[in-house]
């Protein structure tokens, strides 16, 4: 019995021996404990994740009977939760609580929906989740081998109930647009390989830990080959297969989610989803709107400092093709990476009282991903892992990356942004599981971007065309919020979306050609980073009017993550306590 189950139990006891139904509290732990123990039953790939290691063997089941039945249990547990009495819960509890029931009202409108259509967006999706697998999974013993093994062998059985599901989108008309894919067959021919052992999958297998006996190695090995061969090579080729006869031909030719079936509905619960907020798409365009305006004015006085003399376009057109600002190689771009993570890494203490234990490193987007992929991206771990957290730097594409946004990227993606607030947010050990290990888009992206401008605080962009990279990846998701909107409600091509950020961003524009592609691919999600930075910069203006001299930064940056990923209204909630609380 787990000590989950065995908790449950307790509980359960201790109410029958009182006669009564259990406190408030003890129910709501009772029904997270039994949510969070069939999670890690139902997404062994979620289990692994969070440090969870009894299903390592084990690819999840998704299946349309499957979808059903975990839809039927959520509905279940949400009206569990209903019948709990909230004014009996604790202040803790009631934030759990709602964040619960937020989480299970999305999961049945995710189902509502079925959005399980698409498991897939421009640059990702699950056979990429999948290549990850040699990094991600214990490998110390003889049976972490056997576990990666039944894994590799679940391969076919697991992109054949995926592809299922992307047929029935094809069916429906449901499916990522045709105007976002060119290029992403990629993500599956890295995969096909004569050779076993050139497959990423064999890595694992090169070199043996400790743990694994000598005489081990070469049945292992052989058993690594034969996987790869047999499951992993044809689950590839058979998905490449589909996407080039079916998916891609069959793909939509429109553009908006609003085109999709019960796409206007759909779009405005994703708008709400993404930013944890009662806003409509209307507003929110509206909102990114007076952002760009007032970004280009703060634009235009930093060029002003450099001396150039031509106008906003020319300056663009500068940065985008002057050498001195693009990294003549790979290892540069990564050395120059580190290089700001590092000093980040020493400024921390000034900002934060309570840093994280697990460290991070630098390192490259994998190439099967890299074509397709956004200049950056931080990747946790698990905290028993044997890997520290990992910031991946794009180097496809060399003369596409700058070196005056690379400093707004690395303090987004690495520290103060997402290591430290992900990193930190595992290790909250009074909260339930499921906050601990939850992504709240609003929260997570809005804490990365008002990372980037807390590098004015500690000493970063001090170079004039620095600031401007920085002031360009505000804008850049200043315009989000127009673009996104515009695309999936307004009608907008294309070739609108592109135009709109290379008229106002010094991304490349092989850059922003990637990022359009991701809006049209995964709509509602760009909206999260600039509305959830307003609300965290809106809420740090109320604290230091409000502290005045009391103000200090370090103790707000703990409050704001004090309790991991939540709602923005929940943050709202928590700063508001700060503030009564004399900044304490």
């Amino acid at each position: 019995m787990t000590k989950t189950v065995l908790g449950f139990v307790l509980v359960a006891i201790a109410a029958a021996a009182r006669g009564a139904e259990p406190a408030p509290g003890e129910a709501l732990k009772a029904l997270l404990d039994e949510a969070w123990e069939e999670a890690m039953r139902e997404n062994p790939l979620l289990a692994t994740a969070t440090g969870d290691h009894r299903f390592d063997h084990r690819l999840p089941s998704m299946t349309l009977a499957d979808l059903e039945r975990r839809a039927s249990e959520a509905q279940r547990r949400l009206e569990r939760l209903r019948r709990i009495d909230r004014g009996g819960l604790s202040a803790a509890d009631r934030v759990s609580n709602d964040m619960f029931r937020r989480r299970l009202e999305d999961d049945l409108a995710a189902h509502r929906f079925r959005d399980w259509r698409i498991p897939i967006t421009s640059d990702s999706g699950f056979h990429t989740d999948l290549a990850r697998l040699p990094a991600e999974v214990p490998l110390a013993t003889v049976k972490d081998y056997e576990n990666y093994l039944a894994r590799l062998r679940a391969l076919p059985r697991y992109f054949g109930e995926m592809t299922a599901l992307m047929r029935e989108g094809l069916r429906t008309g449901f499916t990522v647009p045709r105007a976002a894919l060119d290029g992403y067959d990629v993500t599956m021919r890295a995969h096909v390989v004569d050779d076993p052992t050139k497959s990423v999958f064999y890595e694992p297998y090169r070199t043996l830990p400790p743990g694994v006996p000598a005489a081990e190695h070469k049945p292992l090995r052989a058993a690594g080959r034969a996987a790869i061969a047999e499951a992993v090579v044809p689950a590839y080729r058979a998905l490449l297969g589909f996407w080039t006869t079916e998916y891609l031909p069959g793909a939509r030719t429109t553009i908006g989610a609003s085109a999709l079936p019960e796409g206007g509905e759909y779009y405005g619960w994703l708008v709400r989803h993404y930013t944890t907020l009662d806003v409509t798409p209307d507003e929110v365009h509206r909102i990114g709107r007076r952002e760009v305006e007032r970004i280009q004015a703060e634009m235009q006085e930093v060029i002003r400092q450099t001396g150039f003399e031509g106008d906003f376009a020319s300056f663009l057109d500068f940065l985008r093709t002057d050498k001195r600002f693009h990294p003549k190689t790979p290892e540069e771009l990564l050395m120059r990476a580190a290089w700001i993570a590092k000093r980040m890494d020493g400024k921390l203490p000034s900002l934060f009282r309570r840093l994280p234990r697990q460290p991070y490193g630098v390192q490259p987007v994998p190439e099967d991903l890299a074509p397709k992929y956004t200049a950056g991206r931080y990747v946790g771990a698990p905290l028993d892992g044997t890997r520290g957290g990992a910031y991946w730097v794009n180097t496809h594409a060399l003369p596409s990356r700058t070196l005056y946004t690379l400093e707004a990227l690395t303090l987004h993606e690495a520290v103060p942004g997402h290591h430290l607030q992900i990193a930190l947010a595992k290790e909250l050990d009074g909260l339930p599981p499921f906050r601990r290990f939850s992504y709240i888009d609003a929260f997570g992206e809005g804490w990365g971007l008002y990372s980037e401008r807390l590098g004015l605080e500690a000493g970063f962009y001090t170079d004039p065309y620095a600031n401007f990279g920085r002031l360009t990846y505000e804008m850049w998701r200043a315009c989000r919020l127009v673009v996104d909107t515009g695309l999936h409600e307004k009608g907008w091509t294309r070739e609108q979306a592109v135009a709109f950020m290379a008229e106002r961003t010094a991304l490349s524009r092989h850059e922003i050609g990637t990022e359009v592609d991701r809006y049209i691919s995964w709509p509602g999600q760009a909206l999260a980073y600039k509305m959830g930075e307003l609300k965290i910069r809106e809420l740090r203006a109320r604290a230091e009017k409000a502290l005045g001299e009391r103000f200090d930064v370090r103790a707000f940056h703990d409050a704001v993550l004090a309790q991991g990923a939540v709602p923005l209204a929940v943050l709202e909630e928590q700063i508001e306590a700060f503030i009564a609380g004399a900044g304490h």
